[in-house]
Order: C-alpha cells, then sequence, then structure tokens
C-alpha cells in the first residue's frame, strides 16, 4: 500500500513501512544535514539507531532518527539539507 509524505516540500509517494531513512535513499540522498561545527555531510551511518547521524524534522519535531521512523500518510519530512546538497 501506498502513502503520501511530504519531503522537504515536495508531496512524494512511499510504501507503507518504509523508514524515513529509506525514503530518502530512494530518492538519491545519501547526507541529509550537517554538523553544526564542521558543517561536515551526515546522513545515515549505523542504521540502528544508536548514533545520530540521520535526525530529521518530522511533523515539527526535531530530533528523529530517520532510521527508526516509519513514515505514516500525510507525514511532512524536513532535513537539515541546502538545495545544493539535495
Amino acid at each position: 500500500m501506498k502513502i503520501s509524505v511530504t519531503l522537504d516540500g515536495e508531496r512524494l509517494s512511499a510504501p507503507q513501512g518504509q523508514t524515513v531513512a529509506g525514503l530518502l535513499m530512494t530518492r538519491g540522498r545519501v547526507s541529509w544535514r550537517t554538523t553544526a561545527g564542521t558543517g561536515r555531510p551526515r546522513g545515515l551511518f549505523c542504521g540502528i539507531g544508536v548514533c545520530f547521524d540521520c535526525l530529521v524534522t518530522v511533523n515539527g519535531l526535531g530530533d528523529v532518527r530517520a532510521c527508526q521512523r516509519l513514515v505514516a500518510d500525510g507525514d511532512i519530512v524536513e532535513t537539515g539539507a541546502t538545495d545544493v546538497e539535495r
């Protein structure tokens, strides 16, 4: 079953049960935020919720681990990436 998700302002369909990280990676995104201190790219690293490299904002709630969060119909996902990084 497909659901509707908005990713950085773009409306997409995704399979039910897919993680936010999976959605980002199927869109060709390997990094979606940068570190505060040095501006280095971050994305999926451990894939099991131990690290904090894959953080995104979902429905206005920040610091959500993209590797752990399953997308839900109507979700609004925002990354810390700039247009250049997308």
